[in-house]
Formats: structure tokens, sequence, C-alpha cells
């Protein structure tokens, strides 16, 4: 591997952190993110700042060479999320741009598989690229989340050997740890769905590129991302069953609850943050183990996500019992 590629992440994340300082000086042609009452926030922020984490990531992969079925998807869906933060695209388009996506890379990237399960990973490519979307609503969520997700998905490529895979996993951490240092509580810039949206969509990609590559089986890369996964399916399964409009968005999610329970933006990225290190720990850890020490700490887990989330809605009941109470 050239020398080059090892400075590559370096590379990438002194490009995120000069063009994000150039949005903040040049923040009032940035779209803004206006509070509504389904927001975490009071005040206007700019958003679309994650096309200066993108563009560190791409230069990053140039340097990398990495393949253009990842590269290609990616750019597109930077733009079609880039003109939704501007103007608002209709939801049919939206998801028909991230299917289009899915299905080149799931096609190309991963061939030989059979068309149910080609389907289904179609399916599940989008589902993280949304949810990622989906839980990029508070302070640093996002951000610390790719930094944390990638650097245990790079930690996993490393053990098995991957270089390629190790250093690009290292790219698009490096590119959210430069972001993340604006975007922490309090942020002064968003991600918006230029950048959450993407990174969703390379979070996937770059999963089942490790699994074609027998690094690691699919429940390692869930494991990893588990956090974001639990809450945005968890909660959509509850408004689903409560027949509400699951395509609207809402504040319902777990994270977001305990924001307004008093957590706040600082409070629940950190708590955030440990549940994730937790997750992508454990998941190192059992990597390696036999299948019954995996199942065990996959039934661990399980049954510590049905614990937090008793608890979070409990708590959440509880908080609404005293606001009732005092009006």
């Amino acid at each position: 591997m050239p020398e080059i590629a090892l400075v590559s992440p370096v590379i990438s994340a002194l490009v995120t952190l000069v063009l994000t300082v150039w949005m903040l000086k040049a923040q009032d042609r940035l779209p803004l993110d206006v509070p509504n009452h389904r927001s975490l926030h009071v005040l206007p922020v700019p958003r679309s700042g994650g096309i200066a984490m993108l563009a560190g990531i791409f230069v990053g992969f140039a340097v990398m060479q990495t393949p253009l079925i990842i590269v290609l998807p990616v750019t597109v869906l930077v733009a079609f999320s880039h003109f939704d933060d501007l103007r608002g695209l209709p939801i049919p388009l939206r998801i028909g741009a991230q299917l289009a996506a899915a299905a080149g890379f799931a096609y190309a990237g991963l061939p030989g598989l059979a068309l149910p399960l080609l389907v289904l990973v179609v399916l599940g490519i989008v589902w993280l690229t949304n949810l990622y979307n989906f839980m990029d609503g508070s302070d640093g969520l996002a951000g610390g989340m790719t930094v944390i997700g990638f650097s245990f998905l790079g930690i996993g490529s490393w053990m098995s050997g991957d270089e390629a895979l190790l250093i690009d996993c290292a790219i698009v951490a490096a590119a959210g740890a430069a972001f993340l240092l604006f975007n922490f509580p309090p942020a002064r810039l968003f991600m918006g769905d230029a950048g959450s949206v993407p990174i969703g969509f390379l979070a996937s990609v770059l999963s089942l590129s490790g699994w074609r590559d027998g690094n690691w089986p699919l429940w390692f890369p869930a494991v990893v991302f588990s956090p974001f996964i639990v809450d945005a399916t968890v909660t959509l399964l509850k408004r689903a069953g409560a027949r509400e409009r699951i395509w609207e968005a809402h504040n319902k999610h777990y994270y977001q609850r305990l924001v307004r329970m008093g957590w706040g933006h600082r409070g629940t990225a950190l708590a955030e943050y440990a549940l994730m290190l937790a997750c992508g720990t454990t998941a190192l850890w059992a990597l390696r183990e036999a299948l019954t020490l995996q199942l065990c700490a996959l039934i661990g887990l399980i049954a510590l996500y049905a614990t937090l989330a008793l608890w979070v809605d409990y708590a959440w009941r509880h908080s609404e019992d005293k606001s009732i109470e005092s009006a």
C-alpha cells in the first residue's frame, strides 16, 4: 500500500476542518434549520455542514482509490440530499434515489447473491441510510456515531488484515471527528441530509464489504451501529402500532425523549457515546469468540436494550404526569 494512503485519514480530517471553518464564516449562504414544534433546538442553526465532511471523505477516497461502486452512489446521494436541504424533495424521489444507489452497489459490489437476498440487502441499505438521518436530531449524536462506529469497523478490518477497508473506515471516522468539533453541543453547524444520508449509506456498504470479504459476520456491524438501529426501528414499530403516519417527522425517538426530560443535548450525547462504546467493545470481543459466547453477547445486548427502553418509557410517562399535575 502506498505510504500516502496511510495519511489519507489525516488529509480527510484537514479538508473537513478547513471547509467547515469556511462554511461557518459564510454561514449566511447556508440553509437554516429553523426550529418548529418538533425541534430540540430553539435557535436557527446552519445545516448542510455535512458537505464539508463528505468533501474530506471524497479526497481521502481519491487518495485510496476507493472503488467507484462506493464513491459514485455516495456522490449521487450527496447531490440529492443537498438539494433536499435547500428546497425539499418529495419522499418518493428521495427514496427512489436511495433505492437506485443501494441497488447499484448490491448488484455490482455483491455479485452472486440470489434475488431474494439481493432485495433484502437493498432494503437494508436504504433502511440504515434513513435511520442515520432519523437519528441526526440532537447535537453531536450522528457525528459521534460516525467517529465511534467507523472506528470499530476499522478495528475489525485491522483484526482481519484488510488494510484497504481499515483505511476507508478511518477516513470516514477522521472526517467525522473534524466535523464533531463544531457539532458537539452546543452545535454551531448541523450535518443536514447532505451529511447524514450519505454517511448512513457508507455505514451500510462498508459493513457489507467487510461481510463479503469474510472480515466479519453481519451481526458485527449491526451491533456496532445498534444504538441507532434499535432506537429508530423500535420507535418506527411503536408508531406503526399506534397507527401514526410513520413517514411524517416526529419527536418520539428515545434520544429525543432524553433531551426533553432534562438530560440536554450534551448529557444525551455523552450517554449515547457510552452506549456506542459498550456495544462496539462487546462486538469486537465476541468477533473472535466461539458461537456460544457470541450468542450470549447478543442476548445480553438485547436484554440491555429492553431494560433501557422500558426505563425511558417509564421515565417519560412519569415526566408527562408531572407536567399535567403542574399545569
